[in-house]
């Protein structure tokens, strides 16, 4: 009975879902008209594949480089090629935080680590004024920290005495002019000034120095023994005074266009925690270092308690006067290694991809060259996504251009032509500082031959180039007038 009751029930249902399904099948069969008439009534741009969004083909059909049939773009897309349009309520469940373009004073700073070495300007070197010998050497070995006048050691002069005893003989004959000559034979002698007014006023001759250092600092070398013999003009010692040192700075030369003349210091030592120094840049030294790339700098640092060392490190921070700049928050940036983008907000819900030049850095904010006007909003909050969604639809980037113009951003360089061949050009340039590029000989591609006519090697030129997927392209040279 159980069984036939159940073949009776599964009898009585089938219709039911016959009927059912049939109903669903043509509610979803309605459905995908609907929707096809829709979409047959929008225009279509173009047909794209989703893998290869940047090549574009006026009609549908397979795709040449996936298994897969293109997609089409319509006109309600947005894909105008420039900016694309995103419903805001993706927009407010992104989390998307917009952000207006504004002007402030900004100031450069420069972190760097520095080494502070003597000052060489600060030297005082002890010779023997004629030929001797060395009585006696105080008790004092380099590196020994000495005041002005401490005395380092005794001489003796034996070619003193003859000049002396004739001194004191014409002294007594009442002959000024003699007397005089007498005197500048002693000073010709190498006798010191304070020697020959003690000679003056004993009247006895010594032939015994005591040479004391000329000024306060460190004994650098003390290069005499007792019982030594010295010519004349032999160095007996060397000392560096302490009252000032030297802080060489070693700056990236990629920051060297930076570096200006008294540009303030702030110096911190591990040495002495807490505290910082106050310099400013006295010296921007020619040469820079080859291994480490970088331009030293060299800043003077008052030492008057004589606590500051040479040999110490410090972590230096160089100031640059503010100055008014157009500014973005950092976070705004997309850095793609190539280039940098913002995401632009503009009207109606559109946003497009800008390719911008970027300076200085501070406070998370961040120096916009070129690529955008005061006023103008940015996405700081999820413009990733967007960058993502604008590659996938294949939009193109460009710098932010006031309406009627075309041209791009160049980034230029002087430099001397070393090499042609064919559309290449060998140049050995100068910095691009708008690419943070520092100067080197490197071959570069020609946009046209025809820039290439009338130059030779040696040309000094000054050209614009652009960057592209293949790399830095010129697009104008100029000669300069001055030609080796």
């Amino acid at each position: 009975m159980i069984f036939r009751f159940k073949r009776l029930a599964l009898l009585i249902s089938l219709p039911m879902f016959i009927t059912g399904t049939v109903a669903g099948i043509s509610v979803i069969a309605s459905s995908a008209q609907a929707q096809s008439a829709e979409q047959s009534e929008k225009e279509v741009l173009y047909w794209y594949d989703p893998m290869y969004p940047q090549q574009r083909f006026d009609a549908p059909g397979p795709s040449p480089f996936m298994d897969m049939d293109l997609v089409p773009r319509y006109a309600e897309e947005g894909g105008d090629s420039a900016s694309m349009l995103i419903d805001p309520s993706v927009t407010q469940n992104l989390g998307m935080r917009v952000t207006p373009v504004t002007r402030e004073s900004i100031s450069q700073t420069v972190e760097a680590v520095g080494t502070l070495a003597y000052n060489e300007r600060d030297v005082a070197i002890v010779q023997a004024r004629s030929a001797g010998f060395v009585e006696k050497i105080y008790d004092l070995a380099p590196e020994d920290v000495i005041a002005e006048n401490a005395p380092l050691a005794d001489l003796l002069f034996p070619e003193w005495l003859a000049a002396q005893e004739e001194y004191l003989a014409l002294r007594g004959m009442g002959e000024p002019q003699l007397l005089a000559a007498a005197r500048q034979r002693l000073r010709l002698a190498g006798m010191p000034s304070e020697h020959i007014a003690a000679l003056e006023r004993s009247g006895k001759a010594s032939i015994s120095w005591t040479i004391t250092s000329p000024i306060g600092g460190v004994l650098r070398s003390l290069d005499v023994r007792e019982g030594m013999t010295l010519p004349a003009g032999a160095s007996l010692a060397r000392i560096n005074g302490l009252d000032k040192v030297w802080l060489d700075v070693a700056v990236p030369e990629a920051q060297a266009s930076n570096l200006t003349m008294g540009q303030k210091v702030e110096a911190r030592l591990p040495a002495f925690p807490g505290k910082s120094l106050e310099g400013v840049v006295a010296a921007i030294l020619p040469e820079a270092n080859l291994d480490s790339r970088t331009v030293r700098v060299r800043v003077v640092l008052p030492n008057p308690d004589q606590l500051l060392r040479p040999g110490m490190t410090a972590d230096v921070t160089l100031s640059r006067d503010e100055a008014e700049a157009l500014v973005v928050p950092t976070e705004a940036l997309i850095r793609t290694g190539r280039r940098t983008l913002v995401m632009l907000a503009e009207d109606d819900g559109k946003f497009r991809p800008v390719e911008v030049m970027t300076g200085r850095e501070t406070d998370f904010k961040t120096e916009v060259i070129s690529g955008l006007d005061e006023g103008q909003r940015v996405v700081a909050s999820g413009q990733f996504l967007l960058d993502s969604e604008a590659s996938l639809r294949g939009l193109t980037v460009g710098p932010e251009q006031a309406p009627g113009t075309t041209s791009s951003a160049l980034h230029e360089a002087e430099g001397t032509i070393v090499g042609l061949e064919d559309d290449m050009v060998n140049l050995s340039h100068g910095p691009f500082k708008t690419l943070n590029m520092p100067g080197m000989t490197m071959a570069f591609s020609v946009a046209d031959t025809a820039l290439l006519e009338g130059l030779q090697e040696g040309t000094r030129v000054r050209v614009g180039v652009s960057e592209t997927d293949e790399g830095l392209v010129i697009e104008r040279i100029e000669q300069l007038g001055d030609q080796p």
